[in-house]
């Protein structure tokens, strides 16, 4: 018997879709193809792949639609939405590994109570904090050995405090008895609010010849880092939009991700503390259509560019939020990443009781940052076509815990963790071949097929900073 019957692809992505209100005869017009399991985990990573790009997809044809008149029709095969679920592993520069992605102290260790945690350090600061509160040297054995001086929850809180990124392992039990696993639970997998008046804008060109793409004239600022604001950045991009992604010279960034997820991009840098700069992203924003941002809850809006702050600068503007926890419970405010939240949430446990080993099992997959994106994505399309027919600000909200309560929701696969682990050359179909500043990329190509506009990235990925902060 199954461990809970998984959710059908379809199943999936008609949630999703009817979540936001979204045209219901769109759904006759997807092809989902394969099946699980697409990758070794007992959660139906395969199916949360297929049905997020799948939405974004479709978004996409449907904004399409009501610019365009054509009805196109999509296509999501499982075996890519899983490739594209992992692009960063498969990401190739000259032939050879991208740069290493984890600092050398991340990762799992077992406290003094004979409980665990997971230390993220990939960022300068967060790993010094951790050793300035483990007070030894960033080396592991030192860390475990600090960290048996310590009970994983008291260490958890104790990084909270110092704005770290740390989490204790806890079962789904656990999870569901947790204050705050209990805030997620009573949300939707995500939200999209009205948040302003306004006119509905013209999305730029007005009359838009055949073989023009979705998005094409949609301005979008792209405030993200690491994985999943920067992949529904990447979306939009593949889709035709005019992406900026704005950074600042003094903000930490892991570089194999800034080269993957930078396909189809311009690559700006303003610092948003300084007046200069900030008069300067005002003004890129009054003429943008889309601001997604991915920073710790309220750090933009403490820099004047919160959702209602932007409505009105910009009445119109499709805002999207992304936080680690949601907007609601006493976690709301921490920062968190993907393995932090599979972690704290009970994934990593889950995973382990089914595979029959002690101690954190990840997924076999970033898929909580990946699903997150391609939502974010979907999110901003759907609100797209909203504000179209409607006018008005809006606010997509997503997070990824409520990313993976929905993941969770999907259901089990009795026996899919002996499905094998697709390595590079077991994929060399779904790769392609693309110029950047960084050499020769070999990466996944987008999942989400469209009948008349293939996604594709016109852009090329570039250093942080290579762009003036300007639209086309």
């Amino acid at each position: 018997m199954p461990l809970h019957a998984p959710t059908s692809p379809s199943e999936a992505l008609a949630g999703l879709w009817r979540l936001l209100d979204q045209p219901e005869a769109a759904l006759s017009r997807v092809t989902l193809t394969g099946a699980e399991p697409a990758l070794p985990s007992s959660f139906a990573v395969g199916t949360a792949a297929q049905a997020s790009i799948a939405a974004s997809a479709l978004a996409a044809a449907e904004l399409d639609r009501l610019r365009s008149g054509r009805e196109q029709t999509v296509s999501v095969d499982m075996r890519h939405a899983a490739a594209e679920f992992r692009s960063e592993r498969y990401l190739r520069v000259d032939g050879g590994p991208a740069p290493e992605l984890w600092d050398s102290i991340a990762g799992t260790y077992r406290c003094g109570d004979g409980r665990w945690v997971r230390l993220h350090t990939n960022f300068p600061h967060h790993r010094e904090g951790v050793l300035a509160i483990l007070g030894c040297a960033g080396e592991r054995d030192a860390v475990a050995e600090a960290l048996k001086g310590w009970k994983a929850e008291d260490f958890e809180q104790r990084a909270a405090e110092a704005k770290l990124v740390v989490t204790a392992m806890r079962s789904f039990a656990e999870w569901d008895a947790h204050p705050q696993g209990q805030a997620v639970a009573a949300l939707p997998v995500m939200s999209l609010e009205k948040i302003g008046e306004a006119p509905p804008l013209t999305l730029p060109p007005g009359e838009r010849p055949q073989g023009d793409r979705p998005l094409s004239g949609v301005r979008v600022l792209d405030l993200t880092r690491i994985i999943a604001g920067p992949i529904g950045g990447r979306t939009l991009a593949a889709h035709g939009a005019d992406v900026l992604l704005v950074t600042a010279p003094h903000l930490p960034s892991v570089e194999p991700l800034v080269i993957d997820t930078g396909r189809g991009k311009r690559a700006a840098q303003l610092d948003l503390r300084a007046a200069a700069d900030k008069a300067r992203f005002g003004a890129l924003l009054r003429d943008a259509h889309v601001l997604i941002q991915g920073y710790r809850p309220g750090g933009i809006g403490d820099l004047g560019f919160g959702p209602e702050q932007a409505a009105a600068i910009r009445p119109g503007i499709v805002y999207v939020s992304l936080s680690a926890y949601g907007p609601d419970g006493p976690w709301a405010g921490r920062r968190g990443f993907d393995s932090l939240v599979q972690t704290a949430s009970g994934l990593n446990v889950a995973e382990a009781e089914a595979a029959g080993v002690d101690g954190p099992k990840p997924l076999p997959a970033q898929a909580l940052d990946h699903a997150s994106g391609y939502l974010m994505a979907y999110g901003a399309m759907a609100a797209l076509a909203r504000q179209r027919r409607e006018g008005g600000s809006w606010h997509v909200r997503v997070s990824l815990a409520q990313t993976g309560r929905w993941l969770r929701g999907l259901g089990r696969l009795d026996g899919g963790l002996s499905a094998p682990d697709p390595a590079q050359a077991d994929i060399a179909d779904l790769l392609e071949d693309s110029p950047s500043g960084f050499g020769r990329l070999t990466a996944v190509r987008h999942a989400g097929l469209l009948s008349e506009t293939p996604p594709r990235w016109e852009q090329p990925s570039m250093p942080l900073g290579s762009h003036q902060p300007v639209w086309l």
